[in-house]
């Protein structure tokens, strides 16, 4: 495992991080804590230090069995999460978004609640969820400094959601010196990544990048395949069948990643998003130890070339030779703006 520095801050993490919104929802899985305890400490024993949580994921409990299980560790991992979301005056309905809060006096609560429940003094990264750029202003950022002058956390980071907002959002971050910027970004959705790259060219900034769905919902890492019947509650079954299908035919372009032995399509995935710089760490949704395995080891594989990188962004731009519109005229026609991208039909980032 290889370990890269979030911005300035001094604060390291593995290439290869553990998204721990798998630990205590059964949004990707119903696992025992005990289940979720072994994985976390599975990731360990492959070299991931970066493990990033949200309060917000089951309520607390994310954060709850991520304390246990880190609880004998926590001087050797980066310990990650998320406020912004109140859940705790507000019910939630299966996947559906709750109401934000995001005063300072909620934010400082919001944070000493997540560390009681994390069982630590202090978080090495904090991360606004899902903030719009108007929900962020100065008090805001003055509370994150307060905070951070205070020894309760490392480092600061943003969130992004996949349609409730970016573009803005992800440029505040950056030009206001964030040291990370968590987005969905992988192969398949790069549009994101790509205007995230330029901005950070573009202000010579040293905001880190975060990417998560490596491996977007399931196709790069073949786990979802054209006949695969989702279970009720799975996160990825928002997708349309359309989006699997369409998904296949852009898969088999891209084999040319994949090294017999040294590199498996879900190695190449995340090791695509390393080959950038800003990029600090790749979190893929772990759903088992095999994948933990498998997944971790990206960090080691051999790298993507120049050449290799060049070829998948120009099959993008071509969207991988299959017509722009995916053959989803008829499904497109039934929904309208940022729908298309919470469908994932649009050309632009959806969520796992």
């Amino acid at each position: 495992m290889q370990y890269r520095e979030l911005g300035d801050s001094g604060v390291m993490v593995s290439e290869v991080g553990f998204g721990a919104w798998v630990v205590g929802t059964d949004w990707w899985g119903d696992r025992s804590e005990k289940d979720a305890i072994e994985m976390v400490h599975h990731a360990i024993d492959q070299g991931i230090t970066y493990f990033d949580t949200g309060d917000v994921y089951g309520h607390g409990n994310s954060e709850t069995v991520l304390g246990k299980a880190l609880a004998e560790h926590r001087e050797e991992v980066t310990l990650a999460t998320k406020i912004g979301y109140d859940f705790y005056n507000n019910p939630q309905a299966g996947h559906g978004e709750l109401p934000k809060a995001l005063s300072p006096e909620y934010v400082r609560e919001a944070t000493e609640k997540s560390l009681e429940r994390l069982d630590a003094d202090y978080v090495d990264l904090l991360q606004l969820h899902n903030a719009n750029v108007d929900e962020v202003d100065k008090d805001i950022l003055e509370v994150f400094d307060e905070l951070e002058e205070e020894g309760l956390i490392r480092s600061k980071g943003w969130a992004l959601g996949p349609s409730i907002g970016w573009l803005a959002e992800g440029d505040m971050a950056i030009t206001e010196e964030f040291d990370s910027l968590q987005l969905v970004w992988n192969l398949f959705e790069q549009d994101v990544g790509n205007h995230f790259l330029e901005t950070i060219d573009e202000t010579d900034s040293s905001t880190s990048l975060i990417a998560r769905v490596p491996h977007s919902s399931g196709l790069l890492n073949e786990q979802v395949r054209p006949e695969t019947e989702l279970e009720s509650g799975d996160h990825r079954g928002f997708r349309p069948d359309a989006w699997y299908e369409t998904g296949w035919e852009k898969l088999e372009t891209i084999r040319f990643l994949e090294r017999n032995g040294e590199r498996t399509m879900s190695q190449a995935s995340i090791a695509y998003l390393l080959s950038y710089d800003p990029v600090a760490s790749v979190t893929p949704t772990f759903r088992t130890k095999d994948d933990i395995t498998e997944w971790a080891a990206a960090s080691d594989v051999p790298p993507l070339s120049d050449d290799e990188v060049e070829r998948v962004n120009e099959l993008y731009a071509d969207n991988f030779g299959i017509d722009r519109f995916d053959g989803m005229d008829e499904l497109r026609s039934s929904v309208e703006g940022d729908d298309l991208v919470s469908a994932g039909l649009s050309h632009k980032v959806t969520s796992d």
